[in-house]
């Protein structure tokens, strides 16, 4: 397999965000900084959005989840999102939470790796 041909899951320790119950869990969670990849399969611009964020991904020196939320099938666990932290729902969007509060949040093209790690150093 080429440079260019590797997978995400060869390279990326996403964990599937499929339930209300495990959101509830993630964001009552003071031990792990949480990143939610929230990503609509069917659109380009979400696609390379979380191409990107990979790319750019520099693993961090703190405890950390990776999150991928699948929109078109389990959307209900986005509106919890929004319910649960105020942050307005858009696809692609990233949204990082450190001791149940919400750190960053970026959409589309303004989802940056590298400002999503240095908002919850800092």
């Amino acid at each position: 397999m080429g440079f260019f041909s590797r997978s995400a899951a060869e390279v990326f320790p996403w964990e599937a965000l499929t339930s209300e119950a495990q959101l509830q869990d993630v964001l009552n969670n003071d031990e792990e900084v949480v990143f939610i990849f929230k990503h609509s399969t069917r659109c380009n611009i979400s696609s390379m959005a979380k191409s990107r964020f990979e790319r750019e991904w520099k693993t961090p020196d703190f405890p950390f989840r990776l999150l991928y939320l699948d929109l078109l099938n389990y959307r209900s666990v986005s509106g919890k999102i929004e319910e649960l932290t105020g942050v307005q729902h858009e696809s692609p969007q990233l949204i990082v939470v450190k001791n149940g509060t919400v750190k960053y949040h970026k959409s589309h093209n303004a989802i940056s790796a590298q400002e999503s790690i240095e908002a919850v150093i800092n």
